[in-house]
C-alpha cells in the first residue's frame, strides 16, 4: 500500500504505509488517543500522501534502514515535528 496520512480535524498528523487496508484502518483505531491528542471530539480520517508527505515517510525511512533495522519494522513518522521545523524561521 502507498504511503497514507492520518488526518485529525483535517490536520496532517502523520504519514504511515500500512500493508492493507485492515492495517490501516486498526492504526487508526488504535492510536486514536495520540492522534486527537485530549481532544476526544476530533474527528480521524486518511488519504493518501503528496509528494512533500511522501518524501517526509522516505527520508525517515532511509534512516531507518541506515541505522541497520529491517524494512518491515518501519511503519510512519509524525508530521507535527516536520510542519513545525517548516514553519520555524531558519537563522
Amino acid at each position: 500500500m502507498l504511503p497514507q496520512v492520518v488526518l485529525v480535524d483535517g490536520v496532517p498528523r502523520c504519514v504511515i504505509r500500512p500493508t492493507d487496508q485492515k492495517a490501516l484502518d486498526r492504526f487508526v483505531r488504535n492510536s486514536r488517543k495520540w492522534l486527537q491528542a485530549g481532544n476526544a471530539e476530533a474527528k480521524c480520517t486518511y488519504r493518501p500522501a503528496d509528494d512533500t508527505e511522501r518524501a517526509v515517510w522516505t527520508d525517515a525511512f532511509e534512516l531507518h534502514k541506515a541505522a541497520g533495522s529491517d524494512e518491515e519494522s518501519f511503519f510512519g513518522i509524525p508530521l507535527i515535528c516536520a510542519a513545525a521545523m517548516a514553519a520555524a524561521p531558519s537563522e
